[in-house]
């Protein structure tokens, strides 16, 4: 709840403000994560931890290099929407828990409205329900982002607000009753909103 006010505000403050042009001579570097690591303060933490690494080529592309982890109980593929989010009845008899570390390439296309496309190679273990692992996977993530970067004090810190399309065409060795899960849903997620944070050197 506390995430999804942040992004709309934030989203509402990208068209009501004026964003700082960065300047990509002076500091080209970038660090940024997501502010879904909040969630980890939940109850039932996701333990989701990322940190992105960004270098600018020049005023409109910059790459990235984003390492990211994450445990989950049920299919990724379940629409936000859809009333069987969250539902215990779609869990997996364990979790999964995914180790990533890939790369990325961002465009501005006008002011601060950007577009990126990330590749996510995860190596996965699934564990049972009392934290047996079981065996291992592999899976290709694959992101499509869109916001909007909001740059403050001269460009060293911003905010990026954006609408995130996932897609996994390669999702390997799951557990019989994982995949069971698996087969009800999509592999893909169309629509999932994102803040990131991050600052530049």
């Amino acid at each position: 709840m506390t995430a999804g006010f942040l992004f709309f505000l934030s989203l509402f403050c990208s068209f009501s403000l004026a964003a700082e042009e960065p300047d990509s001579g002076s500091m080209p570097c970038m660090v940024e994560t997501s502010l879904w690591m909040i969630a980890n303060l939940l109850p039932d933490p996701p333990d989701f931890y990322q940190l992105c690494l960004g270098y600018q080529l020049d005023e409109k592309n910059s790459i990235f290099l984003n390492g990211i982890t994450w445990k989950y109980s049920a299919p990724l593929g379940i629409p936000m929407w859809d009333p069987s989010f969250g539902s215990p009845d779609e869990e997996y008899p364990g979790f999964v828990r995914g180790f990533g570390l890939g790369v990325g390439y961002q465009r501005f296309v006008w002011k601060g409205l950007f577009a990126s496309l990330y590749a996510v190679p995860f190596m996965q273990n699934f564990y049972t329900s009392d934290d047996q692992r079981i065996q291992s996977g592999f899976q290709l993530y694959l992101q499509a982002q869109l916001g909007y970067q909001i740059n403050f004090l001269h460009g060293r810190f911003f905010i990026k607000p954006a609408i995130y399309m996932n897609y996994w065409p390669i999702n390997t060795n799951f557990p019989d009753a994982f995949q069971q899960k698996e087969n009800n849903w999509p592999n893909y997620q169309p629509f999932e909103p994102h803040l990131n944070i991050g600052f530049r050197f």
